[in-house]
């Protein structure tokens, strides 16, 4: 299992017990690879290890989001929590109907979430819209799909959601999913493991010190399977620098429950870390 964190000047990778600073490294070039661990290979042959205590608490610092050419697209009502929610924040409008439907339908619902320059990263801030009164953090786990349409890797991702505005109407998703600060991955793209269904997801969201919310759930309660989702995000469409496709979300707060501003937002999986952002 590798892990690879991107910061402001270069790359840092991790195996075990090793960890190496890298220059000449290239997420586009691992998305584009056929077998991303030969890839990575040869920078552990090349470089030397830096001492492990300097790396030894990767989550205490600000890592950038994994990132380059990638797009990162976004599976919804993947779960029965994420169905029940999006019905109960559209019914009033009419439009709960179509989420029971796209639950139970063969395709997907699939939908573009951000660019590599609008997705923050580890300790970076993220935003709810002025214009929304309703607003939630969705942690998903997030596959590293590479040009070939391979899923490669993982990591956590945070789909920041305006609930308010997408209950409105459901043709106004991309207004609540897409804006300024409403995407955050990482802390690291993590290469070369197989995800067990029982890996846990949680999150916990703090408010003055205060825990205001936390839950969980596990992969195996996703009613698709990962490939499946993957399949049909490359049919019809090529990606030739890869793609991340965040996965849905199991953990839907309560509709009494919004974001504020100065929150903190930790979600962590199983075997990938933790990613922490705080609510500009």
């Amino acid at each position: 299992m590798i892990k690879i964190y991107r910061d402001h000047d270069d790359y840092v990778l991790q195996n075990l017990n090793r960890i190496i600073r890298v220059q000449g490294f290239s997420l586009d070039a691992l998305f584009q690879a056929n077998n991303p661990v030969d890839y990575l290979t040869p920078f552990f042959e090349a470089t030397e290890s830096e001492p492990l205590e300097q790396n030894s608490a990767p989550g205490e610092y600000p890592w950038l989001a994994p990132i380059e050419n990638q797009e990162i697209w976004a599976a919804g009502v993947t779960y029965m929590r994420s169905k029940s929610a999006r019905m109960e924040e559209s019914e009033q409008s009419g439009g709960d109907h179509f989420y029971n439907l796209v639950y139970e339908a063969e395709r997907p619902e699939l939908f573009f979430k951000s660019t590599g320059s609008r997705a923050r990263g580890h300790l970076a801030p993220v935003r709810i819209r002025k214009d929304s009164a309703w607003n939630v953090p969705e942690p998903e786990l997030t596959l590293a799909i590479n040009s070939a349409g391979h899923i490669f890797g993982y990591t956590i991702g945070n789909d920041m959601s305006s609930r308010s505005i997408e209950g409105e109407n459901p043709l106004y998703l991309p207004q609540a999913k897409i804006y300024r600060g409403s995407c955050a991955i990482g802390p690291c793209l993590t290469v070369g493991n197989v995800l067990s269904p029982q890996t846990k997801i949680s999150i916990l969201i703090s408010r003055l010190s205060e825990v205001v919310f936390q839950g969980d759930t596990s992969v195996s309660q996703l009613k698709r399977t990962l490939p499946e989702l993957s399949a049909y995000l490359f049919r019809e469409n090529e990606f030739p620098c890869g793609a991340y496709l965040m996965t849905g979300t199991g953990i839907v707060p309560d509709a009494g429950f919004t974001l504020h501003s100065g929150d903190r937002i930790q979600i962590q999986i199983e075997g990938l870390g933790v990613l922490e952002n705080e609510v500009e």
